[in-house]
């Protein structure tokens, strides 16, 4: 009875501070939950929900009534770890759901639940998303399958669905050309190849492609694509950037059609879309200059006009918004010196205030923690620069206690309004509930079949021979050197890129910087050239072949692949660019004894003297064109029709960087939009 008569009283305080919007917890007048110690003397926890019309479980009410029930339910904590994204090596299906107090016995009586017996553990979900960093893998596997890491994921999706609320997590990975973290499937040409196919209808049945097999490994969310625009290509993400053409750039923001699905004609402007579970959520970045720092500096400083930032590098912004793109990424550089990811001024002002738009802002990875030297320091500061900003999910991703810390604190002093903190949580639910994954939260296993598939692979081989630019055909203009005769007696194959899968797919491949070898499944150059000549004729391979070897057999002809080695992000950062390995050497050594086809595996242009074009016969820029080879056999014998144009200039010495088209000086080797055909 002592019992029944304070659980009344309670209820009766809680209703009156219900009515005068105030909050314990998640205050809702139908039902209590008072929780008893069986300890005299034990403290007292209170927490209340609505079990009879929960809105936000809903499939059928309109995501805003699901958002603005589920936000009215949350508690500050519960807030605060909805805009933490943390790494998969510190999270455990325990972490998720935070240890707060919880798991009762309960007793109903009329409209109440009297909670008997001792205090439990009740979850509170902690993150509201997880992500896997390059290198991060199920049981750090190199080969994991994607069933492996469906496994993986849902077993962490278990965790956040038996929260206090059951709010699902999204899982991140950078699947920015193909599900390109995981073994074994499809890995399309970077987006500099695509740039040069400009191809939007390809671009989104890739994106398409990437979903299903995103989705298969149970990541819900594609941190794709980059959309930057790359002025100089000394900068180590250029293969990243489909074009240093703003216009050229707008249209390959297909592949967020293909990724997400495309949205119907009534969508308001800036809503995020994701048509069903066969897609995934996109990420346009990096918000906002990244391509056109000072030198190309990774991270750098762009300096420049508002009115250049917007009609460069902000427009292509506006195309992936209207295509209801999810979330934005903020970028590491700088614009006239303000680090973009405290730059209130673009990521509220600009992106969700004059753009409109209404999805999710993110960090880049320990986006905060780069705002200062020495790495990580006055990290309280960053929080509340950054969150102030606009930002509305923080990539934290490993110190996400000192992360909530820190948020914590900048909230309860007010340094942090609870009306920044609701706007951000708004817009991270409301991806969630318009990528449906309250509906939908574990991996769909039936995809499964379909990673590394036979179509997939055919539209990434469409992709690379699409991709491939003809920078020379023959020295006599009136004698071409392709096609190629598939029946010749010897054929010498020569370059370690040739034969090297890892090298031919390039950075974010397996890891951030890439690898070499076999890193994956699929087709190397040479692999192909073998599958297509005729049965009565003969490859011979050297990687590096010298003047005794070339002088032992005939060869018909020679085809010489040779370029970059993988790099991502600084690393690839390069104020030279000449072929590495010395392979101007290898091009002149084979090409001044054998007619010669050489074949450029690069992200970028390099840099081409006059003597090594001179000598050879043919040139063709492949970029970084994945897993894919025939691709390349397709077009070198004769099957197709070359097709690509260069999306960046081609530069005659790196002094002449960065170039402009626009410019009375522009005075490339090749100029933009280059590409010759063979007339197949």
């Amino acid at each position: 009875m002592l019992q029944f008569i304070c659980c009344t009283l309670f209820y009766c305080i809680l209703v009156t501070l219900h009515q005068h919007n105030l909050q314990i917890l998640s205050v809702q007048p139908l039902l209590v939950i008072l929780l008893f110690s069986g300890h005299a003397g034990d403290p007292v926890c209170v927490t209340m929900g609505d079990t009879v019309n929960t809105v936000y479980k809903n499939a059928n009410e309109p995501i805003e009534a699901r958002v603005k029930d589920l936000l009215s339910r949350m508690t500050l904590k519960e807030k605060l770890g909805q805009m933490t994204q943390i790494e998969r090596t510190v999270a455990t299906p325990d972490l998720i759901k935070d240890l707060c107090i919880g798991k009762f016995k309960y007793i109903c009586t009329l409209n109440f639940y009297f909670v008997l017996g001792p205090k439990t553990i009740e979850p509170h979900l902690l993150a509201g998303s997880v992500l896997s960093g390059p290198e991060s893998k199920p049981n750090e596997n190199s080969n994991a399958t994607s069933a492996d890491w469906a496994d993986m994921i849902d077993g962490l999706q278990k965790g956040a669905l038996e929260s206090r609320l059951g709010i699902p997590i999204f899982y991140g990975s950078d699947a920015v050309h193909g599900n390109n973290n995981v073994y074994g499937t499809t890995i399309f040409p970077h987006n500099v190849g695509l740039g040069a196919t400009s191809d939007p209808d390809l671009l989104e049945r890739i994106g398409a492609a990437t979903a299903l097999e995103t989705r298969a490994s149970g990541v819900q969310y594609a941190l794709a694509p980059c959309i930057a625009v790359c002025r100089d290509p000394r900068w180590g993400r250029c293969y990243e950037s489909y074009s240093e053409d703003t216009q050229l750039v707008r249209k390959m923001t297909s592949l967020i059609t293909g990724l997400q699905g495309k949205p119907p004609v009534n969508l308001p402007n800036g809503y995020p879309y994701v048509a069903g579970r066969n897609n995934v959520m996109a990420c346009a970045k990096h918000y906002v200059g990244d391509g056109g720092t000072d030198k190309g500096k990774s991270e750098g400083n762009t300096i420049i006009s508002y009115d250049e930032l917007e009609n460069i590098h902000m427009l292509p912004y506006l195309d992936c918004i209207a295509k209801g793109v999810c979330t934005v990424m903020a970028s590491y550089s700088s614009w006239n010196g303000d680090k973009m990811h405290t730059n209130r001024y673009l990521l509220t002002d600009i992106l969700k205030e004059k753009l409109g738009f209404k999805g999710m802002v993110i960090t880049d990875w320990e986006g905060l923690d780069s705002l200062y030297e020495p790495y990580g320091s006055n990290y309280r500061t960053a929080v509340s620069l950054g969150i102030n900003a606009g930002i509305d999910m923080v990539m934290v991703p490993i110190r996400y206690q000192l992360f909530l810390e820190d948020l914590t604190y900048l909230v309860e002093s007010g340094e942090v309004s609870m009306a920044r903190i609701d706007d951000a949580v708004e817009r991270i639910l409301r991806v969630k509930f318009a990528a449906g994954l309250f509906e939908h939260p574990m991996a769909d296993r039936f995809l499964l079949n379909i990673v590394g598939s036979k179509a997939h692979r055919e539209i990434a081989r469409e992709a690379v021979r699409k991709s491939l630019v003809l920078l020379k055909n023959g020295k006599d203009p009136h004698k071409p050197f392709l096609p190629l005769n598939r029946n010749v007696k010897k054929i010498l194959v020569a370059g370690k890129h040739a034969d090297d899968l890892g090298y031919q797919c390039g950075g974010w491949t397996s890891t951030k910087a890439g690898a070499s070898g076999r890193i994956t499944i699929g087709t190397t150059i040479l692999d192909a050239v073998k599958e297509t000549i005729g049965d009565t004729s003969e490859v011979v391979y050297e990687k590096n072949p010298t003047t005794k070897t070339l002088s032992k057999h005939v060869f018909a002809y020679a085809i010489v692949v040779v370029g970059e080695a993988p790099y991502a992000e600084s690393r690839g950062d390069n104020s030279e660019l000449i072929i590495p390995s010395k392979g101007d050497v290898l091009l002149k050594l084979v090409a001044q004894q054998i007619p010669t086809l050489a074949i450029l595996i690069s992200g970028r242009p390099l840099v081409l003297e006059p003597s090594v074009l001179e000598t050879l016969d043919a040139l063709i820029a492949a970029w970084l064109p994945g897993t894919e080879g025939n691709g390349i056999t397709d077009v070198i014998f004769g099957d197709h029709e070359f097709h690509g144009r260069l999306p960046v200039s081609w530069f005659k010495s790196v002094d002449q960087l960065p170039m402009d088209s626009r410019k009375d000086s522009y005075d490339p080797l090749f100029p933009f939009g280059y590409g010759l055909k063979s007339n197949v």
